[in-house]
């Protein structure tokens, strides 16, 4: 698996095909293997490129005195597409949204295109009960390695505090376990997440960060999921609306991880926008 050296520390990524590149984001407590089921499903011609941000699942710690906070998280995405000289990118995003925040922060340079799959925006922090589960979890000593082992229990993640409300089918035992093995082997992983979870969330200037959208100049996809789960179903619209070159496709019967729900109508969305075709809800 590739790596690269930024600032914060070193970040793994796995990476295909040449041509404009596609970065692929993911959620809390994931990484890139969220996508498996989609990759083999988009054209040919582009070079999809997939970093293990530090949200959880990373292998390797960041740096001990890296700024895991919203505004540094971006930094280290601006800083990952700097180090890998990738311009006019295609940024996907998922479950975090986070990295909508470039704009808002001035560091979008090299962003050309925006897809947003079911993310948080606006006053949506932290997202529905996952989420409210997670900053739960961080403020109990020893929570966030529990909350992991609870994980990897398969009646436990399907039920709605956890994972059942991200995804509509029952997420694969070896998935989870990717993506709770290195937390649950470093202590340091567990506090590069506590660093993020614990970050002071504001409403006002989440909502102002993602207001900044209607500054992007790009066209953009709001691939979002008609079920609303976790991620309201009118923030769908309400992004499409924002940005100005903004156009809503709606992924029937997916929750959140509509990737994994419905990978075959995610990914051909994603095709038909990376190739400038039309494409109605699916």
């Amino acid at each position: 698996m590739p790596e690269v050296d930024i600032a914060a520390g070193r970040i793994h990524y796995v990476e295909r095909g040449e041509g404009p590149p596609v970065v692929l984001l993911h959620g809390l407590l994931m990484n890139h293997t969220v996508w498996d089921e989609v990759i083999d499903l988009l054209p040919s011609g582009f070079r999809y490129v997939l970093p293990d941000l530090p949200l959880g699942a990373h292998a390797t710690p960041m740096n001990p005195d890296t700024d895991l906070s919203l505004r540094g998280l971006n930094q280290i995405i601006a800083d990952f597409l700097d180090a890998l000289e990738l311009s006019e990118v295609t940024l996907v995003h998922s479950d975090w949204g986070g990295g909508l925040f470039l704009t808002a922060y001035g560091l979008d340079q090299r962003v050309g295109r925006l897809i947003a799959l079911p993310c948080e925006a606006f006053d949506n922090f932290p997202p529905g009960l996952p989420g409210k589960m997670v900053a739960i979890a961080a403020a109990i000593p020893g929570g966030i390695a529990l909350a992991m082992r609870q994980l990897r229990i398969r009646f436990l993640r399907n039920s709605p505090l956890l994972m059942g409300q991200m995804a509509r089918k029952p997420l694969p035992d070896d998935l989870v376990h990717g993506w709770t093995e290195p937390a649950l082997r470093d202590k340091a992983i567990r506090r590069d997440l506590l660093k993020y979870v614990e970050s002071d969330f504001h409403a006002p200037e989440l909502i102002a960060n993602t207001e900044a959208l209607r500054h992007f100049s790009g066209h953009a996809l709001v691939l979002w999921s008609s079920a609303g789960k976790v991620m309201p179903k009118e923030h769908g619209p309400r992004l499409a609306q924002l940005l100005p070159k903004g156009r809503l496709v709606e992924i029937e019967d997916a929750y959140v991880l509509s990737m994994l729900d419905r990978p075959e109508a995610v990914g051909a969305a994603m095709a038909a926008f990376l190739t400038n075709q039309r494409t109605d809800a699916v």
